[in-house]
């Protein structure tokens, strides 16, 4: 007989990160932000979970916010396996989602162009979600969940508790009229509870299987907060 144990079966998380490179018509240079993808790799990591990475267009996506003075971005950046791995990002057609027990979403500016017209990837998260998986995202990566919808017809987020980057941060680095939309905004218009601190305050949001992060300072307590839903 097999011996049951507490650990899930699925031990796979699955991070989204952008491939638009370019802040509008500005000229000046984005992509995902680094450190929103390596502190939650970190606790996920410790926490025995592998991580993968799929682009709206796969292959090497663009980073921004590369300071490797920060020494978690540092061992991420130097991890030949995952350095790898996140240079040669899948394709949302590469992705089986039964694999992965939680889809996040990493946030840089780009997030706010790609990832949310992206409906191979919306498909993906919806997937995850219905089997029972976590959907997750911090700062600009909620742009990727505005357009999910549940095969009940409704959105993702609609009726929850979410947050993300605020209309009051956005206007401090004074993308507010660069951005496609503001993603507070969005998020109300799209049914969401909306919910925010005030700048560059670590605030995350878990709502069920819903977890949203509003800033940069808030991504490793997204990655903590994956793990404790994924282990209760």
């Amino acid at each position: 007989m097999e011996q049951k144990t507490d650990t899930p079966a699925v031990k796979k998380i699955l991070f989204v990160v952008t491939s638009h490179d370019t802040k509008g018509s500005t000229g000046e240079k984005t992509g995902y932000y680094l450190g929103e993808v390596s502190h939650p790799w970190e606790v996920l990591t410790e926490a025995g979970y592998e991580v993968d990475f799929v682009s709206p267009k796969g292959g090497n996506p663009p980073v921004d916010g590369f300071d490797l003075k920060d020494s978690v971005n540092r061992k991420f950046w130097e991890d030949t396996v995952y350095h790898h791995k996140i240079s040669n990002s899948l394709k949302p057609a590469d992705v089986r989602p039964a694999d992965y027990a939680a889809i996040y979403f990493a946030g840089g500016h780009g997030a706010m162009w790609d990832l949310p017209g992206d409906t191979a990837i919306a498909k993906l998260a919806a997937t995850i979600y219905e089997q029972n998986g976590i959907v997750a995202a911090v700062c600009h990566g909620p742009a990727g969940l505005v357009n999910i919808k549940l095969s009940s017809g409704g959105y993702l987020v609609s009726g929850k508790k979410v947050n993300g980057f605020s209309n009051e941060e956005e206007e401090i680095v004074k993308l507010t009229k660069v951005v496609p939309f503001l993603l507070e905004d969005k998020l109300k218009e799209r049914g969401g509870i909306y919910e925010k601190s005030t700048p560059w305050q670590i605030h995350v949001t878990t709502d069920g299987r819903l977890i949203t992060g509003q800033n940069p300072q808030s991504a490793k307590s997204v990655g903590e907060a994956i793990v404790k839903v994924l282990e209760n």
